[in-house]
């Protein structure tokens, strides 16, 4: 009887450990964030992450922030050392195209392997807490005034998406675009420590970055570009709703080094699918006031030309590009 009893605890053990082994979709994903802690980019990358291995999707997660060259150096590394990123995610979003047309950085999107769009975020214009400005409408009066006065800060460079979505929000009050005083810095976080210091009158972003801020009271934000007001956000305005047409979404989504097959691409589109359904996704969702917005591979990678077809030409609409 003992032997028997042995036997059958051998033979549970042994089911537990190959459950245990092969529970998960993919073993590991490691995630380059092309920017530094704070941003977008980041929180999306540790966001999907962290709702991939607790969902039980994927086994191990990492990260690995390489600021510099307005992301350009993050392509760059994914490109030279494609042999050894073969489980490797690059996170990015609009601005791997706004920044190529600018030529910031020699490559493009043609240079990866387009993985996944997942998410689209609306772009938020917020002030601090205490600040003397407290509707959108007060900062456009600010900025008829003295454009100079309303120094608007964002966390990516000069002519990048911060500062493109910035110029078509006070171009559609019929001002000037190239009046805005954009100030440039390293990343979200830099951005908002500049409007909270009162360096800044304004930031310009992304809206899962300041939602939670905005709710705990230590930011107000005066608008947001979505077509009309978020269930996750029903008291934050639109510009759309105050009469200015523009509606703008970042997406934002992952990306392969060169040569990735395409089952390699298949699965990690399987697991992000897989990943939509479940509740530690849609509670980082909610939170953020993220969009799902799944585009994969090829569908991914026609979305990406036409984005560089219609930004572009709002680029050269706004000066930015001749």
């Amino acid at each position: 009887m003992k032997k028997l009893s042995i036997s059958i605890t051998a033979t549970l053990l042994s089911a537990a450990f190959a459950t245990s082994a092969f529970a998960n979709d993919i073993k590991e994903i490691h995630f380059v964030v092309p920017g530094g802690a704070g941003g977008g980019w980041d929180m999306t990358a540790r966001s999907t992450g962290d709702a991939l291995r607790k969902a039980g999707i994927v086994e191990n997660v990492s990260y690995q922030n390489l600021s510099g060259g307005g992301g350009g150096k993050a392509i760059a590394y994914m490109i030279e050392t494609a042999d050894r990123q073969q489980d490797t995610l690059m996170v990015n979003s609009t601005p791997i195209v706004v920044r190529s047309l600018s030529g910031i950085f020699p490559q493009s999107f043609r240079d990866l392997t387009p993985v996944a769009e997942t998410i689209a975020d609306y772009a938020a214009f917020v002030v601090a807490s205490d600040s003397d400005i407290k509707t959108w409408e007060q900062a456009v009066e600010m900025f008829k005034q003295d454009p100079r006065s309303l120094k608007i800060a964002g966390g990516s460079a000069r002519g990048s998406m911060d500062h493109l979505v910035a110029a078509a929000a006070f171009k559609g009050e019929n001002q000037d675009p190239r009046k805005v005083r954009y100030i440039a810095y390293d990343a979200g976080g830099k951005a908002m420590a500049a409007l909270l210091s009162g360096e800044t009158q304004m930031l310009s972003t992304g809206l899962g970055e300041v939602l939670e801020l905005s709710k705990s009271g230590q930011v107000r934000i005066i608008a947001i570009t979505a077509p009309k007001r978020l269930d996750s956000a029903p008291d934050i305005p639109t510009l759309k709703e105050m009469g200015n047409p523009t509606v703008f979404a970042n997406w934002r989504g992952f990306f392969a080094s060169p040569g990735i097959s395409e089952e390699k691409v298949a699965q990690w589109n399987a697991a992000l699918t897989k990943m939509y359904s479940t509740k530690e996704w849609q509670e980082v969702r909610d939170r953020n006031g993220w969009i799902d917005e799944h585009k994969a591979g090829p569908e991914f990678t026609a979305f990406l030309e036409e984005q560089e077809q219609q930004i572009g030409d709002l680029m050269r609409e706004l000066g930015f590009l001749k």
